[in-house]
């Protein structure tokens, strides 16, 4: 399946080679709850960023995660990350990458379920 969606503004749009999950992710952190995305989590050779000159990103803290957003609309994109395991472990070398499912093409992700990570206390 190909999922296809886009910013607001049309400047930052993406092709994924994936399903959608069954369950999006919130995560609590400072940086996700003013973000305000639904996570769906993919590996980076399914996701292309299919017009990248709105893409914008911001790193912080560790500066091992790539914040993407418009830089037009300012809506969030994705996130580049490592593939942290639940108790913050990781290879050193898989990353994922975290598309925000709210702009997916034709899914409502307000209606799907949702597992919050509880990033306020584990990061």
């Amino acid at each position: 399946m190909t999922i296809t969606g886009s910013c607001h503004c049309g400047k930052t749009a993406f092709r994924i080679n994936g399903e959608i999950p069954a369950q999006l992710t919130r995560c609590t952190c400072s940086f996700c709850a003013k973000r305000g995305a639904l996570y769906a989590y993919y590996a980076p050779e399914q996701v292309e960023v299919t017009t990248p000159d709105g893409d914008a990103l911001y790193r912080w803290q560790s500066n091992m995660v790539a914040h993407h957003f418009c830089q037009v609309c300012g809506n969030a994109t994705y996130s580049d990350s490592p593939a942290f395991e639940m108790d913050g472990k990781w290879d050193g070398k898989t990353r994922r990458i975290a598309v925000n499912a709210r702009l997916f093409d034709e899914f409502d992700a307000a209606e799907a379920p949702v597992t919050v990570i509880d990033g306020k206390n584990l990061w």
